[in-house]
């Protein structure tokens, strides 16, 4: 079907916006020394190298002291100077109390290491939090300026059952401002970065949780996801990543909170460095939900449908690079002769209206009739919403508590038209059901998780549309696992999605294991 005329009118209004940030960034932003080819030096802990299973082993073993804290925390500092994180100095000291406290209960301990592991699966296991959850006693601003000082008084659900199974919380980790942008980067806690390349961004909104686990600083972390927020940062950064099933962990206490339909598009994961993280963690965040998933469900992958779909066809994006196409087929290929299935090549058409099915779906009003609330709405408090053109001014004069990439949202937000698309909605449903009937509850598909390899800071200002490979997955409400397959020519995480149908989480992850053990997994930013 051909776009309509009003389309086409959109589709040329948003890459003149995107066209008019290049110039206006290139006249006024400030350059830095350059960072290319910089990146983190090796890991030369062996603690910091373990997964949080084995390490959690060791630890109900008295193998290793919980106070491997300090094993962490003189790693985090460097490494925090180096990626520009964010963790707040005396939660340390927390930390370390409470892993004494975990010592000690070690030692009281009469049933054995089985009791242990039944109670506590991650007993002693070091972990981040994305700054946008509620951790007790930590900054709760999601990198608003105006949200300085404040702190949460309460844990958000996932991160209190991820507490009560033994994780032991290290601090928060930087965010985009409001988490509604692909670089984690705001006026509060500066610009993060890739640890594979300084110059790189390390994806968002989960950026600083992406960045840390990169670079080998926390073990296991969470993040939520309503366009990639999860998936992003999990490819920039070489790690692995799960976008469960919408409704399945919770995502109160977050901020800022969803509105209008947008629960049923945002999802709360795990990340962390090693597949084999991502099935206990969910088991746990997923909390009273977790019988809404099959997760003690023994997989046979030579008993699954496998489907690839190289490319979305949007007239918007980046086509997909070279790069990350032939990776994709090499999953295949080795799918194909390891497992004796055969990959089968589809297409969705529907899938080049990516942007505009997420742009639509995320702006409708709930069963009430009552609209999301604005994005310039959620900048302005907590006095009245922003005026974009007046901030943009601002920004120009270097007078902006703001981003630019936060402020062009507010302009963007000023084309949107009052009544959703009814053309938009009837290709959204119709691939909704496309996919559904083609994965069934025993199908996955490969899609890639970007058209690049980590873009150079502030880039994405102007590849805007590229995270669509990531957002339409969020409106067709399926679950995904990021995973990691190598490195590029310039040392950059390669990577894929995995795709399997609703509440048929526990495929994805099956999936994950088989792929890390068959690519190699997470890589060290600083070895050779």
């Amino acid at each position: 079907m051909a776009l309509s005329l009003l389309q086409k009118a959109q589709i040329w209004l948003l890459k003149a916006v995107a066209g008019l940030f290049l110039k206006l960034f290139q006249l006024f932003s400030s350059r830095k020394p350059g960072l290319s080819g910089k990146k983190l030096p090796p890991v030369t802990d062996p603690l910091l190298l373990l997964s949080a299973t084995q390490l959690a082993r060791k630890i109900r073993r008295k193998e290793v002291c919980t106070r491997l804290q300090q094993h962490t925390a003189r790693w985090i500092d460097p490494t925090n100077i180096y990626l520009f994180i964010y963790f707040s100095p005396h939660y340390f000291s927390l930390a370390d109390r409470e892993a004494a406290q975990v010592d000690k209960l070690i030692e009281e301990e009469s049933g054995g290491e089985e009791v242990l592991e039944d109670r506590l699966p991650l007993l002693g296991v070091p972990l981040s939090v994305k700054e946008a959850f509620a951790l007790q006693g930590m900054p709760f601003t999601a990198g608003l300026f105006s949200r300085r000082g404040i702190i949460a008084n309460v844990d958000a659900p996932p991160v209190a059952l991820l507490k009560r199974a033994g994780a032991i919380p290290l601090g928060v980790t930087n965010t985009s401002e409001l988490c509604m942008w692909m670089e984690s980067h705001n006026h509060l806690y500066g610009i993060t970065k890739n640890p594979y390349d300084l110059e790189r961004i390390p994806g968002g909104s989960s950026g600083g949780e992406g960045s840390i686990l990169g670079g080998a600083g926390a073990v296991i972390g969470i993040g939520s996801d309503i366009g990639g927020s999860i998936r992003m940062p999990c490819f920039f950064n070489g790690i692995f990543g799960h976008k469960t099933t919408p409704g399945v962990v919770s995502s109160d206490n977050q901020y800022p909170p969803f509105s209008g339909r947008q629960e049923e598009y945002l999802s709360t994961g795990p990340m962390c460095r090693y597949a084999e993280d991502l099935l206990p963690m969910l088991k746990i965040m997923a909390g009273p939900n977790a019988h809404m998933l099959s997760l003690n469900t023994k997989v046979d992958l030579k008993k699954l449908r496998f489907f690839t779909v190289p490319h979305s066809g949007c007239l918007l994006t980046t086509p997909v690079s070279k790069e990350l196409v032939d990776i994709q087929k090499k999953v295949v290929e080795r799918l194909e002769a390891d497992l004796g299935v055969k990959v089968q090549e589809v297409h969705f058409p529907e899938l080049r209206y990516g942007f505009q099915m997420w742009d639509t779906y995320l702006g409708l009003p709930d069963k009430e009739g009552k609209s999301p609330r604005a994005f310039a709405a959620l900048l302005g408090e907590p006095g009245p919403p922003v005026r974009p053109l007046w901030e943009l001014l601002k920004w120009m004069l270097g007078k902006s508590k703001h981003t630019m990439a936060a402020i062009g949202l507010a302009l963007m937000e000023m084309t949107h038209v009052s009544k959703p698309s009814s053309s938009i909605i009837q290709k959204k449903e119709k691939l909704q059901k496309e996919v559904e009937e083609l994965l069934g509850n025993d199908g996955v598909f490969l899609y890639p998780s970007h058209p690049r390899v980590a873009p150079k800071h502030h880039h994405p200002l102007f590849t805007f549309f590229d995270f669509t490979y990531t957002g339409i997955l969020n409106i067709l409400g399926l679950p995904v696992t990021q995973c990691p397959l190598g490195l590029s020519e310039e040392g950059l995480p390669l990577g894929v999605q995995v795709v399997a149908g609703k509440l048929q989480d526990h495929l994805t992850l099956a999936l994950a294991l088989y792929l890390e053990k068959t690519f190699g997994g997470w890589r060290d930013p600083g070895a050779n």
